[in-house]
């Protein structure tokens, strides 16, 4: 979707990973409901969205200060033309399985879940806890429906019913007919409303005993509710409905008798009248979605299961519960289900939803299901302009945030020394996207395409830090220049294999430049303090310190795929001092503070301490625990009689010399700049290992310090 509007477009198909599966969809699920809000707010002008969300422009003035103004109104206008896919419940059969995986086998049916995974796509790729086996005999439509029916049963398992109650349900969209459904299945007593009379009508139809007309009124319903339940009130509401109203929840309260209980489901207003719940001691209820493990990365994306005897029921077996109840007769799809469209009539499926005089519930749509497993992992962009001249050929490999932020923008604007051959992504929606953004030739999501490309000269990796070793040393295998951001190693294994891959007489012996995303090195700022030290007669006494802000522990960063704040951020700072002292280091100290109830992480604050062969002593303090307002970045350097100060890479004062201050408009770290140094070690004839742009010495040494750091603070 993009600006409200729906289309179709081919993206690389996805790979697989370690705990994921390759589906080949055979049909995916469009809620009316969900869908068409996501429609409606793509449709919302960007000043509107701006002041339902003031975050946004926080971030937004936060970035045009650190970057200028032309670069965020460029991250602004490329995220809002970049689209988003739709979709989260679909159907299909696996064709590839990814290490780990021991439940699924190629040709298995499954249905799968999940807003990040499940599009509306003919392959995708899907942790295992988001993937369930469709029951023998039940049809591949029917259990595209999976995720949609788990939402209404986690829903019905809050509310805890036991046979014999009487419920009420609010709303009867998609997710109030199917909650009424389980509360049939599960002998209870259903009463359901809805402002459509056309729904209630069709959930009687369905096995609903007892309807509220709504142009009866919310008080005239609450009586009419108490009549059907003895005079005493329901047992419980389950309220599905989407509305700003505040009303909704004040009448389901008033429907309940003394120690009821209500669910909310789905989306209302929720100014709360303590006088409509407190005398009756109600219970009140919020249903997340699917169930438990929802929202939960280590659940759903590393495919760690919660034991049974603790959590009986979660996203995974309720998706599973759900179909086993369609498939034995207990709820009833077949009038639920208005239409089934093929995929390439997607635009007519979404237009059918806005009909007001149909209203929906659910349309499918439906995929070839050719006998050929073969999948597209190139996708060309046929409005990529041809190279001009003698240029440096770089493919991107992991699309994330900063590189889209950063290194994409930049590489657009060196264009007179690069030519951006390929982007690669896990997803495939974001490769495409960026690849028009930036006019890259392909888009892919296979990293060997770019290894086999032999028109690709160098690859920039920026994927998650603990992919980086692996890849880099896989592309300079491959005779591919590399260019990988920091860390370039999170094990002392890692590191090795770089030592022994130049180990062979590099001096002589031509092979790919590697180079460390140790951008610091590359500001002006840093420069400036490099020429000044230079010819200094004393060692250096530097204190850095990085006011890193606060990142909770199950933040990537924290996780094994980043590493942790020293191993990912603070070795730019080692790499500093080893290009301002120019020296192999001698001793290294450090100590970490002892957090307070998990709240903190031992690598979050330290201090270390290390001394150079030339004498220099450097010192690192990095801290979490300081104020967001307080700038993140410092650095004394002490030397000779002077003193030179960098505030937050905006302005480096000069004390005991002649030199002028230097300023900057915006904060310079170097980005633009390690670039064009990365280019220029090609313009060359003599790229051997002593003309790169970073010393070699120096990048094992920066991750090598990195390395003990670690051991000393964990």
């Amino acid at each position: 979707m993009r600006g409200g509007e729906v289309f179709v477009e081919d993206v690389p198909a996805p790979v697989t990973a370690p705990g994921f599966v390759v589906v080949k969809t055979a049909f995916s699920a469009i809620s009316a409901g969900t869908e068409l809000t996501g429609i409606k707010h793509g449709a919302t002008p960007l000043w509107e969205r701006a002041l339902r969300e003031p975050e946004k422009i926080k971030q937004a003035v936060s970035v045009v200060s650190q970057r200028g103004l032309k670069s965020a109104y460029s991250l602004i206008t490329d995220k809002l033309n970049s689209g988003n896919p739709a979709g989260y419940s679909l159907s299909g059969t696996v064709i590839e399985t990814g290490e780990g995986v021991d439940e699924f086998t190629v040709g298995d049916r499954v249905a799968c879940g999940g807003n990040k995974y499940a599009y509306h796509s003919e392959v995708i790729t899907v942790p295992q806890n988001l993937a369930v086996k469709i029951p023998d005999g039940l049809g591949m439509s029917q259990a595209s429906t999976a995720t949609i029916g788990a939402i209404a049963l986690q829903g019905v398992r809050r509310a805890a019913p036991t046979i014999g109650e009487v419920f009420c349900v609010i709303g009867l969209g998609i997710l109030g007919q199917l909650t009424a459904q389980i509360l049939k299945a599960n002998g209870c007593v259903v009463i359901g409303t809805d402002v459509d009379p056309q729904r209630t009508a069709l959930a009687t139809t369905l096995g609903m005993q007892y309807a509220l007309e709504p142009e009866h009124g919310a008080e005239t319903g609450v009586d009419a509710v108490k009549r059907l339940s003895n005079g005493l009130g329901v047992d419980g509401v389950i309220i599905t409905a989407s509305s700003a109203s505040d009303s909704i929840i004040s009448t389901a309260f008033k429907m309940c008798r003394k120690k009821g209980r209500v669910v909310l489901v789905g989306d209302v207003g929720l100014n709360l009248n303590r006088g409509d719940f407190y005398e009756k001691e109600l219970d009140f209820f919020i249903s997340t979605s699917y169930g438990p493990g929802r929202y939960d990365g280590v659940y759903e994306e590393k495919g760690l299961d919660y034991p049974i005897g603790y959590v009986r029921w979660t996203e995974n077996r309720n998706m599973s519960e759900f179909l086993r109840l369609v498939a034995s007769g207990l709820i009833t799809l077949d009038q639920l289900i208005s239409a089934t469209f093929p995929i390439d009539e997607a635009k007519h499926a979404y237009d059918e939803l806005k009909r007001p005089e149909s209203k929906p519930l659910i349309i499918l749509l439906s995929y070839p299901q050719a006998d050929t497993e073969v999948v597209n992992r190139v996708v060309f962009n046929h409005s990529a302009k041809p190279m001009k001249g003698n240029r440096i050929q770089i493919a991107i490999a992991g699309c994330s945030k900063f590189a889209r932020a950063v290194h994409l923008p930049n590489l657009r604007e060196l264009k007179n020394l690069y030519h951006l051959r390929a982007i690669m992504n896990r997803t495939g929606l974001v490769a495409k996207n960026s690849a028009k953004q930036f006019g890259a030739d392909y888009s892919t999501t296979d990293y060997n395409e770019l290894l086999k490309d032999e028109t690709i000269d160098s690859v920039l990796i920026a994927t998650t830090h603990n992919l980086h070793a692996k890849m880099a040393y896989d592309a300079l295998c491959a005779g591919k220049h590399v260019f990988v951001e920091k860390p370039l190693a999170l094990t002392r294994e890692e590191l090795s294999r770089f030592a022994d891959f130049y180990q062979t007489d590099s001096q002589l012996f031509l092979k790919p430049v590697l180079m460390v995303g140790f951008n610091r090195r590359f500001s002006p700022h840093i420069q400036k303090i490099k020429k000044l030290t230079e010819k200094r007669t004393s060692p250096l006494i530097i204190s850095y310190r990085i006011n890193g802000g606060f990142v909770a522990p199950d933040n990537w960063i924290q996780t094994p795929e980043g590493g942790g704040r020293n191993l990912g951020e603070a070795c730019h700072i080692y790499d500093i001092f080893t290009f301002l002292t120019n020296s192999r280091v001698k001793t290294i100290e450090a100590m970490s503070v002892s957090p307070l109830a998990g709240y903190y992480m031992r690598n979050d604050n330290f201090t270390a301490v290390m001394s150079f062969e030339d004498g220099s002593l450097c010192t690192l303090t990095y801290t979490s625990m300081g104020s967001n307002d307080y700038p993140k970045e410092r650095m004394e350097v002490f030397f000779d009689g002077k003193t030179l100060v960098l505030d937050n890479y905006k302005t480096t004062w000069i004390y005991g010399t002649p030199s002028a201050v230097l300023k900057t408009k915006t904060t310079e770290k170097g980005h633009k700049e390690e670039l064009t140094a990365f280019a220029k070690v090609f313009a060359t004839a003599d790229i051997v290992i002593k003309n790169w742009p970073i010393e070699f010495w120096q990048l094992l040494q920066a991750t090598d310090i990195a390395l003990r750091v670690e051991e000393l603070i964990t």
